[in-house]
């Protein structure tokens, strides 16, 4: 893994000329770095370590990666590729355990690539080749879905222009445009005008670090606030409606999210704001029931306790760090995908969305 220099207007992720470059979200916003991940290593540490995060370009990243792996494969025939693939696809998914967008993008390339192996022509260089090509479909795909889930969110919204969100789920989530943030991408290009104001997000602070940077890039009036901030700006009628993305929606409409969504739903509830959740189908997962059964992943006690390099509780306390709740879908008022706005109840309403992409 080694840092370099891209010219040009940012991006997440990017295969260019067999080499696969993200931005390092880790150093925003100081700086817009970029690596190059050479290994399988290197794309399993990028997901781990929040270089790239974001349910869809985890996604993504784990796709070019399986991609990538791929290419440098000196298997000498099918069956040893074949296991080469799905070792690589086991150890990319166990990277992070709550967003399913990981496990289905493996899972994806793996079986693209079993559907191939069936041809009488099929060879390890043409696989390889198959491979990328379903990588960069993938990453298209993200794109629609995002410009998508825009335009079904600004029909959602009509003239409410205060916004509030949690986390980041914009561009630098996803391929371009974003999930949560899409509206304001799509409709910034339609010469709209909005308000956001973006929760900061501990405790690793997604939202100020990565969304307030990414608005201001786009030229939006945007305000930070604490996370403990959100009644007040309610409770002050300056929020129309409040946009998310998810990690993982169960098939009752349950939504794994990052820590701190739950709190922000009861808000809304309580203060009769209409709370939306954005998503890609690759999000939703119909093989779990509901929210109980999503795991949640434990991050290391020192984003807490040493954030940043900077020691802000006393040595040896116990911290208890889940990096996502899961909001009941009773707190929901609708979750749009690229396929249009899902209502109650979410078990019909999903499902019908997942149809219609797998008749």
């Amino acid at each position: 893994m080694k840092s370099v220099s891209v010219a040009g207007e940012w991006f997440t992720v990017r295969w260019m000329d067999g080499r696969l470059l993200i931005m390092d979200q880790r150093k925003l916003p100081q700086a817009e770095s970029y690596v190059v991940l050479e290994t399988m290593e290197d794309v399993f540490q990028a997901i781990r370590t929040l270089m790239v995060r974001g349910a869809p370009a985890i996604g993504i990243v784990a796709a070019w990666g399986m991609a990538l792996g791929a290419s440098q494969s000196l298997a000498r025939d099918i069956p040893e590729f074949m296991e080469e693939l799905k070792a690589a696809r086991d150890y990319v998914a166990s990277a992070r355990p709550t967003a399913v967008n990981l496990s289905w993008a493996v899972n994806r390339m793996t079986a693209k690539a079993e559907r191939s192996v069936k041809g009488d022509q099929a060879t390890v260089g043409l696989l390889q080749d198959i491979l990328a090509e379903e990588a960069a479909l993938i990453q298209r795909e993200d794109e629609d879905a995002s410009r998508a889930m825009g335009e079904h969110l600004l029909s959602l919204l009509g003239k409410s222009r205060g916004i509030l969100t949690h986390c980041n789920a914009g561009q630098l989530a996803t391929s371009r445009y974003g999930t949560a943030l899409s509206p304001i991408y799509v409709g910034v290009e339609k010469g709209e005008k909005f308000h956001v104001f973006v929760d900061e997000t501990r405790p690793v602070l997604q939202g100020s670090r990565l969304t307030a940077w990414e608005l201001q890039k786009l030229g939006v009036d945007v305000t930070l606030i604490c996370d403990n901030m959100a009644a007040t700006v309610m409770s002050q009628h300056k929020v129309d409606a409040v946009i998310v993305g998810a990690d993982r929606i169960a098939g009752n409409g349950d939504v794994a999210n990052k820590i701190g969504t739950l709190g922000v739903a009861l808000l809304a509830h309580h203060y009769e704001i209409p709370f939306y959740v954005a998503a890609p189908l690759s999000t939703v997962d119909l093989a779990i029931p509901t929210g109980r059964q999503i795991p949640i992943e434990q991050r290391p006690s020192d984003e807490i306790v040493k954030g940043f390099g900077v020691a802000t509780a006393p040595e040896g306390v116990s911290v208890y760090n889940p990096a996502f709740d899961v909001t009941p879908h009773a707190y929901i008022t609708a979750i749009v995908t690229e396929r249009g706005v899902a209502r109650k109840p979410y078990s019909v309403s999903l499902r019908d969305h997942v149809r219609e992409v797998n008749p």
